[in-house]
């Protein structure tokens, strides 16, 4: 019966943890993207002053889910770890039957962009995850170490700087690992395509009438159309069933000169440049120079060179006064211009559509001379997995060093 119980709690702890690694990683390496959720959760709840806080709170959910799943899986203050992890579901599960049942945002952002599941989904994965953290409690007193409490700690402090160590360098270059459909080798135009066949969206309409005072709703089907004492009042439709909705749907540029230009853009053949920068008066500026000298490199070998942006107005003119843009500057939606690049400026490289690389404003590239006839050849050189290999590697590596130390040569 015991070994059954010790079985237990390892599985408990080993599935549990590993949803905990998985969501803090994810949320570890695109900084941002949490911050623009936390800021849709406060414009939700009408706390809009709150949003200053975003990317700090982002930084250290993923800290805290990560240390969270990472203290469970290797048994480190278990205890402590397990009620901490307890007080964290109580609180997310009662969140998320809210985000169920009023459906303030779309999605919760539970595992960033990597998996999006329905606010329903979340809540049933948030009683299974309580479920679990308390099985763990119960179970816990079958769970055994080596190690001194001072030990575990400075293990606990290794993991929490680890995090925010991977958080800051994802938050100043890129997500070592890009989950939104704007990622390098994705082509627009085929991320914006409806299958044929696909489900489209479903609505059901009411019609309001009102007869000796009373008002009364009606469908289609038994609306009095042939009763003139019943007057129509209004009408009202709702969205029953959402249908297919392709990865890429809010992908528009406007022109202040052409007007609708995005199959322009995408249909370009050959190399083009996006400088997209969501907000103009948040941009940082530091780098304008490069940014203009790439621009320079794009007109000289006819590489079309556009600034997209959602500010407009004397916004735009103050901006191109200030860091003498050679761009021409078009407009389009802050949430899409968000989630194809996070950095603001940021660069974008296309060829037929198809996105080709990208770059943060503090790591611009420089060209000197022209573009290679394969694409191929302008993509990074090492894939996204082996970074994130060599992060996990090195993270377990220098975790196990530490505690094997902490064990033998330290005595604590």
């Amino acid at each position: 019966m015991n070994s059954l119980q010790k079985n237990t709690l390892r599985i408990l702890r080993w599935l549990f943890g590993a949803v905990f690694v998985f969501s803090g990683f994810v949320k570890a390496i695109d900084p941002l993207g949490g911050s623009y959720k936390f800021q849709d959760y406060f414009v939700a709840m009408g706390l809009e002053s709150l949003s200053a806080f975003a990317l700090v709170l982002s930084v250290l959910l993923s800290a805290l889910e990560m240390v969270i799943g990472l203290n469970i899986i290797a048994g480190i203050r278990l205890k402590e770890t397990s009620w901490v992890a307890l007080l964290f579901m109580l609180f997310m599960t009662g969140l998320t039957a809210w985000i169920y049942k009023a459906n303030p945002v779309h999605d919760c952002g539970c595992f960033g962009d990597a998996l999006v599941i329905s606010n329903k989904a979340t809540f049933y994965k948030n009683i299974v995850l309580l479920a679990m953290i308390i099985g763990i409690i119960v179970l816990r007193k079958h769970h055994t170490t080596t190690l001194r409490p001072l030990s575990e700690w400075i293990l606990v402090a290794f993991s929490f700087f680890s995090v925010m160590t991977l958080s800051h360098f994802n938050y100043h270059y890129l997500p070592m690992v890009d989950f939104r459909p704007y990622k390098i080798g994705a082509n627009i135009p085929e991320g914006m395509k409806i299958p044929d066949g696909a489900p489209k969206d479903e609505y059901t309409t009411t019609f309001i009438y009102a007869k000796n005072g009373a008002k009364k709703e009606f469908t289609l089907n038994n609306y009095p159309a042939n009763d003139s004492a019943w007057k129509f009042v209004d009408q009202k439709t709702v969205l029953v069933k959402e249908g297919y909705k392709p990865p890429i749907h809010d992908f528009s540029i406007q022109s202040p000169t052409n007007g609708e230009i995005t199959d322009i853009v995408l249909g370009n053949k050959g190399y083009s440049f996006l400088l997209v920068a969501y907000d103009l008066n948040k941009a940082a500026t530091d780098r304008f120079e490069k940014i203009n000298t790439i621009a320079d490199y794009a007109k000289k070998n006819n590489y079309p060179f556009y600034c997209l942006t959602a500010s407009t107005g004397s916004d735009v003119d103050d901006f191109v006064k200030k860091t003498g843009l050679k761009a021409e500057v078009c407009n389009a939606d802050p949430i899409m211009l968000k989630t194809t690049i996070r950095s603001n400026p940021g660069l974008i490289l296309l060829h037929n559509g198809t996105v080709i690389n990208h770059w943060p404003n503090g790591w611009l590239p420089s060209f000197d001379k022209p573009l290679s006839n394969n694409p191929k050849d302008e993509m990074p050189s090492i894939p996204s997995w082996l970074l994130v290999m060599a992060v996990a590697i090195a993270y377990t590596t220098a975790f196990i060093v530490l505690r094997q130390i902490l064990i033998k040569r330290f005595q604590i």
